[in-house]
């Protein structure tokens, strides 16, 4: 099995170049390795948590969708997707709400911040804290063990949220898995060898420091002007200065060869002049950067592109969430109602039943197909052709799982000519009772 790595991104703000060069730019290129099945998505739902601007996250969700893209990720290669779509989170929120123990919540760093701020100020422990808040962990994890990721790349403050993902994750198999684990448990995978950009004014770059260069906003002329309100300090053209003393260093070197680094320095300290610095560093930033704003901007100017891409991704998610979710729901008891206890002088129907059998195959078309046949081989239920072998194991899980209930106008199969459904669903029977 490949190893998965699922990365969420909040829709609530503006890419800026600390953004691109500490995660945006390490995750495309992961996700190209061998081996690797990446998921991306914006994480909207997680942007109401913290954002009431219905405008901010609407602009926020196409300039990051946008900005992935124009950076280089392939939408055809990873699974790329609005959490929004995905009904199968939240069902799964609930479901992991309601195993999760109150005082794991209440140890969350992000609650016993708000808790010991409102304490401060002699307000009510609880004052503004939402149930968003408050349960945010849970639904990070639902975001997390719907696609049984194997690896979330995180910063050092969110390890506790894997953590709790990991222990929902114990919990929920250990009540319900009767043997079977239905999640694994995700690590968390911290890179330490990230840049982290240093900002204007030398401290991490941050919007909440007002010290940004913006990656796209605002256009060559908005990188340029940033770019000329670096700190610096006073050293004349001629006199040499330290690399170390100033963020242009750590900016020239997010986009240097080790070659051009060096060089760099060795000019500092021979006395290049800090408007020339910051004019060369312009330069080797925009070598980079400027042809990933034309495709941003192209991209932003045609937002319905976006819109199928997504839901593109949105489909291939749900293709893998959607059998995993109704196994759950069989878990915990949400199963369908097909048919009462067999009883006696259903004994002969129920034996012939427990007799019936998917078979999945792969045809000259070169297309994969499964069938329903009975004790006697006859065949009940037949599917259309499949790309992957894999898309047709998917449909047959779930019409295990869900029984009749499944078969609706979307499912790609029909049944054989003389079948009546009463006749499949004794046959789909058999399967939710062994």
């Amino acid at each position: 099995m490949s190893l998965r790595v699922l990365t969420g991104i909040t829709t609530t703000g503006t890419p800026h170049l600390g953004n691109y060069v500490g995660a945006i730019r390490p995750a495309i290129e992961a996700s190209r390795g061998a081996g690797v099945e990446s998921f991306f998505f914006l994480a909207d739902y997680h942007a109401l948590i913290k954002c009431d601007d219905p405008a901010r996250i609407e602009r926020s969700r196409l300039q990051i969708a946008a900005t992935w893209l124009a950076a280089g990720l392939d939408p055809a290669r990873v699974v790329f997707y609005r959490q929004s779509d995905i009904p199968e989170i939240t069902e799964l929120t609930w479901l992991l709400t309601c195993v999760t123990a109150k005082g794991l919540m209440n140890r969350a760093h992000a609650y016993k911040a708000s808790v010991d701020l409102n304490t401060a100020a002699g307000a009510d422990p609880d004052d503004g804290v939402t149930m968003g808040l408050f349960c945010y962990p849970i639904l990070m994890a639902a975001d997390i063990l719907i696609f049984n990721a194997h690896k979330v790349p995180v910063g050092r403050d969110q390890i506790q949220h894997l953590e709790m993902a990991r222990d929902v994750a114990q919990r929920f198999n250990h009540l319900f898995g009767n043997g079977r684990q239905f999640f694994v448990l995700p690590e968390a995978a911290i890179d330490e060898a990230v840049a982290m950009l240093p900002g204007l004014d030398g401290r991490k770059m941050s919007k909440s420091y007002d010290n940004t260069i913006p990656l796209f906003e605002g256009g060559a002329k908005g990188l340029q002007e940033a770019i000329a309100r670096i700190v610096t300090d006073s050293r004349l053209p001629g006199e040499p200065k330290d690399p170390d003393s100033t963020s242009l260093t750590a900016l020239f070197d997010a986009f240097a060869t080790p070659a051009e680094r060096e060089a760099f320095r060795a000019e500092l300290r021979g006395g290049l002049g800090w408007g020339e610095a910051k004019q060369r560093l312009l330069k080797q930033i925009e070598r980079e950067i400027a042809p990933l704003r034309e495709r941003y901007e192209a991209l932003i100017a045609d937002p319905a592109k976006i819109e199928t891409i997504l839901q593109e991704g949105a489909r291939k998610a749900r293709a893998l969430a959607t059998p995993l979710l109704a196994e759950l729901r069989q878990a915990v008891g949400l199963r369908p109602m097909l048919a009462p206890p067999v009883a006696a002088t259903q004994a002969k129907e129920k034996s012939a039943a427990q007799h019936a059998l998917f078979k999945q195959y792969r045809e000259s078309d070169g297309r994969f197909y499964f069938k329903l046949t009975d004790a006697q081989g006859r065949i009940l239920l037949q599917s259309t052709g499949f790309e992957q072998g894999r898309e047709a194991g998917q449909w047959v899980g779930r019409l295990k799982q869900e029984g009749l209930s499944a078969l609706t106008a979307e499912v790609p199969a029909s049944l054989a000519d003389g079948i009546t459904r009463e006749e499949l669903a004794a046959a789909l029977a058999s399967f939710s009772e062994d």
